[in-house]
C-alpha cells in the first residue's frame, strides 16, 4: 500500500456511494475508515451519515467526487453502445455464416423485436432533432 492514502473512500454502490473518511491512527499506520455520508448519484443528494456535520471540505470532496463519477459512468456508457455495434455486426456475421436453423429460431424473434424498438427510437429521436434544429415544434405525443 502506498505511503500517502486519499482522504476518502468512496464505496460504490448502486446510484452512488457510501463515502469514508481515512485516516492512519498510530504509529503502525493502521487504517481507521469511518463512514460519513451517503451520495446518490441518481438525485444529486449528500446525506451525513448519523448525527455528523460535514465539513466544507468534506462536501467539496464529494461534489467533486460527483462529477468525476458521473463523467466516467457517461464516458462508460458511450462504451457500452460502441461495444452493442460491434455485437450487432458479429451477430449478424454469426447469423449469417454459423448460426443452426435450431440456435436461429431460439433468437430471431427476439432480436428482431429489439431491433424494431431501437430503429423506431433512433428514427424518431433524429427527426425530432432534425425538427428542432428548424424551429418547429415536435410532434404530438413525442416529447422532446
Amino acid at each position: 500500500m502506498s505511503d500517502t492514502l486519499p482522504p476518502y473512500y468512496f464505496r460504490i454502490r448502486d446510484n452512488g456511494a457510501f463515502v469514508y473518511r481515512v485516516d492512519t491512527v498510530d504509529r503502525q499506520r493502521r487504517i481507521a475508515m469511518e463512514q460519513i455520508a451517503t451520495v446518490n448519484l441518481k438525485n444529486g443528494t449528500i446525506k451525513a451519515h448519523g448525527e455528523r456535520a460535514l465539513s466544507d471540505s468534506d462536501r467539496a470532496a464529494i461534489t467533486d467526487w460527483m462529477g468525476q463519477r458521473g463523467a466516467l459512468l457517461a464516458r462508460r456508457e458511450i462504451d457500452d453502445i460502441h461495444r452493442t455495434i460491434d455485437h450487432l455486426n458479429l451477430t449478424a456475421q454469426w447469423a449469417q455464416a454459423r448460426a443452426s436453423d435450431a440456435a436461429l429460431d431460439e433468437v430471431a424473434d427476439a432480436l428482431l423485436l429489439a431491433m424494431h424498438d431501437l430503429r423506431m427510437v433512433l428514427v424518431r429521436r433524429r427527426a425530432d432533432q432534425l425538427l428542432a434544429q428548424r424551429g418547429d415544434p415536435p410532434p404530438e405525443g413525442n416529447p422532446a
